[in-house]
């Protein structure tokens, strides 16, 4: 065989066919980056275009006015959001109480230094 023959004659082969996208192919090549993008877009728009203020009063700007109060023994965060605050339901005092003084389980001891809403 000599070497002139080895070689293949690409002159006579035939160019590759061109890819064609399917229907389904089509959706997944623009579909999907299409929606991305409008999904960027509205968050986008909801970040420019959301209210920056953070209340509707300036007394609603003041930071809420806290006690210190030490628990003695015997007492509950019951009876303490009761001498706190009579005139409100204790159940949301309670949560105050808790929140807070960070408290887990709201769980308190004898001795323990407790910030108490004022108001």
């Amino acid at each position: 065989m000599s070497a002139v023959t080895a070689f293949h004659d690409f002159r006579n082969t035939p160019a590759p066919a061109r890819i064609r996208l399917t229907r389904r192919g089509r959706i997944v090549f623009f579909g999907i980056p299409a929606m991305l993008l409008v999904a960027a877009l509205l968050s986008l728009a909801g970040f420019v275009n959301s209210p920056a203020k953070a209340s509707d009063s300036a007394a609603q700007l003041q930071p809420p006015v806290a006690v210190t109060v030490t628990v003695q023994p015997g007492q509950s965060l019951w009876g303490i959001a009761g001498e706190a605050a009579p005139e409100r339901d204790p159940r949301d005092v309670i949560a105050e109480i808790i929140q807070l003084n960070d408290l887990h389980g709201g769980r308190i001891q004898p001795g323990q230094q407790l910030f108490v809403p004022a108001n």
